[in-house]
């Protein structure tokens, strides 16, 4: 009859070998094609969930001299849709709703009469390519603030020109560097770029950057999460 001390040894001998085979098995759970996009979906949730864990509210994506800044004419255009949806730029609003004090139509002016950030920072595409731009415009943060925001809300939400929709987490919607950009390289928004009104949110990759804004939405509840996203993509994807 075995004793205690051996069976112990037996158990402790049976977790490190199930720990070892830990990999061959997800190995083999992926060569099933049934279990392949549940595990996709599962292993990118928890991604997501520990990066928002870890996020840093205050932390700043790096900021680079003017001399390492791209020229315009260097900065990749990259479309959804159309390169230019036509936007009525003289009449442009921002409709805002949800979750905020003040909803309504919020025209540039109002929105440049806000204080002015301008930064040198990375732009990360999640095709491979990466840029230094000059980006202008008022932080994400004080427009959340002029409209009243619930800041207990989780995400704010917004839908653009070109059908394109997208969403951000709080956190990172109140980051310092998150930015209602109007302007390049002290110049207004080309068309091509997202004029009037885009994203700019250093502390993510490309994809969240939303050109040509016309609805922004304060919720605790997302219908869509962002094209991409919906697609499969990152639903964090902090760089």
């Amino acid at each position: 009859m075995p004793s205690r001390t051996n069976e112990r040894n037996f158990k402790r001998m049976n977790r490190r070998e199930l720990l070892k085979l830990t990999p061959v098995l997800a190995l083999g759970a992926f060569a099933i094609p049934k279990l392949q996009e549940p595990l996709l979906k599962a292993g990118l949730g928890f991604s997501d969930w520990a990066s928002g864990l870890i996020f840093r509210k205050n932390h700043l994506a790096a900021t680079f001299a003017d001399s390492e800044v791209a020229p315009l004419e260097k900065f990749p255009i990259n479309g959804y849709d159309v390169d230019d949806p036509d936007v009525d730029l003289e009449n442009w609003t921002l409709t805002v709703s949800g979750e905020v004090q003040k909803p309504g139509e919020y025209t540039l002016a109002q929105i440049q009469a806000l204080p002015k950030i301008q930064q040198n920072t990375r732009h990360v595409c999640v095709e491979g390519w990466d840029v230094i731009g000059r980006f202008g415009g008022t932080q994400l943060s004080e427009f959340l603030k002029m409209v009243g925001a619930d800041p207990t809300a989780r995400f704010v939400a917004v839908q653009c020109a070109d059908d394109y929709y997208e969403s951000l987490d709080m956190a990172t919607a109140m980051h310092p560097q998150t930015l209602l950009c109007y302007e390049m390289y002290e110049q207004p928004l080309t068309r091509e770029h997202g004029a009037p009104v885009r994203l700019t949110v250093p502390t993510k990759i490309g994809y969240k950057q939303a050109k040509y804004l016309t609805d922004l939405k304060v919720t605790r509840i997302l219908d869509k999460v962002g094209y991409w996203e919906d697609q499969g993509y990152s639903e964090f994807y902090g760089v």
